[in-house]
């Protein structure tokens, strides 16, 4: 079947430590952070190959918000974005996709396909990426037509705030796409990073946004890089929800908290107030944590194919709760396999 659902973002191969205080402070990261490699940090790769037990996992914000939509889905109904290298790293994603039904349409560069370093301290995690070849992705991709094929059959774009440091001009490209042809448009904030340095990037995108996804240290930072005077996440859920927009349906802005609750705003087609509801999160025991990486996009993907398959957004939070908790009970951004019925749970 053609893919409802396609997301476009960079893709990335994870090299995933465990044990990380040493990095954390050797290389200037923070705990629950996520940031571009620069300077120094620039020899982290090396040094994890060369050092370190490393586990090495398929990533990327979106593609694992896409892998997690696919779990929810039926089989082939989601397609992914993002420029590679000509390399086994890619090789790697692309059997990673297949095996859980993702179809991949990725821009083939000549340079390196891109990697995250993920340290891992306690329940925390800290992601410093090398873009590579991701940032070499072409708008002209969107042209070759098995790109247009996927495109114009699919009903739902999801696209990683992440993308947006490089390739605004190709997520318009999609955004204009979705408006003209009353599709569903959804992004994600992806990191305090985008907000803080590249909102007018986040801005130039948003109005086309009828789905916004984030949590609370994004909202926060896009709250302070808006100059809006608080750091209370309903308040600002409601804000971004009120934003210029460009079709005419409703946005809803979720915004996570971890462990203890998830927020949404939705806007209104009338001039009331938009209102926000709080979905508290079912606690696990510590026991049952094992890696917090991909969480958020576990979450983001899960929401989203509950979504597209026609459920509220009451049911979707909750979908998308589940494929959090099932995340962070793995190893880096993975499900369980035969499939739990995360619709039914």
């Amino acid at each position: 079947m053609a893919p409802v659902l396609v997301a476009m973002g960079n893709p990335l191969l994870d090299m995933q430590v465990t044990n990380g205080e040493a990095l954390l402070e050797k290389y200037g990261l923070k705990p629950n952070d996520a940031i571009l490699a620069e300077g120094k940090q620039l020899e982290i790769y090396d040094d994890l190959q060369k050092n370190h037990k490393v586990i090495y996992v398929a990533g990327g914000a979106a593609q694992n918000a896409a892998r997690a939509a696919q779990y929810v889905l039926p089989e082939g109904s989601t397609g992914y974005l993002g420029a590679v290298g000509n390399d086994d790293l890619a090789k790697q994603l692309t059997a990673a996709n297949e095996k859980e039904g993702l179809q991949s349409a990725y821009q083939v560069t000549d340079q390196p396909t891109g990697a995250c370093a993920v340290v891992i301290t306690g329940h925390h995690r800290s992601l410093c990426t090398l873009l590579g070849a991701a940032e070499h992705f072409k708008p002209s991709h969107l042209e070759e037509p098995h790109v247009k094929e996927l495109v114009n059959n699919a009903k739902y774009f999801y696209l990683g705030g992440f993308f947006l440091t490089h390739g605004v001009e190709s997520a318009k490209v999609l955004a204009q796409h979705a408006l003209d042809n009353r599709k569903i448009f959804s992004m994600n904030l992806s990191a305090p990073f985008i907000p803080q340095f590249f909102k007018s990037q986040v801005d130039e995108i948003l109005p086309y946004v009828d789905i916004l996804i984030g949590n609370e240290s994004e909202a926060e930072s896009y709250a302070t890089a808006a100059g809006w005077d608080t750091k209370d996440i309903p308040t600002i859920a409601i804000k971004l929800a009120s934003s210029k927009k460009l079709a005419s349906r409703p946005r809803v802005v979720v915004i996570t908290q971890g462990p203890s609750s998830t927020i949404v705003a939705s806007s209104t087609t009338t001039s009331s107030e938009p209102s926000t509801k709080i979905y508290p999160v079912k606690a696990l025991p510590e026991s049952a944590i094992v890696d917090t990486n991909g969480a958020g996009d576990a979450f983001a993907g899960g929401f989203l194919g509950a979504y597209v398959l026609g459920k509220s957004v009451d049911q979707a939070v909750e979908v998308g709760h589940r494929m959090g908790q099932m995340c962070v009970g793995q190893v880096g951004p993975q499900w369980v396999f035969p499939k739990v019925d995360v619709l039914n749970a």
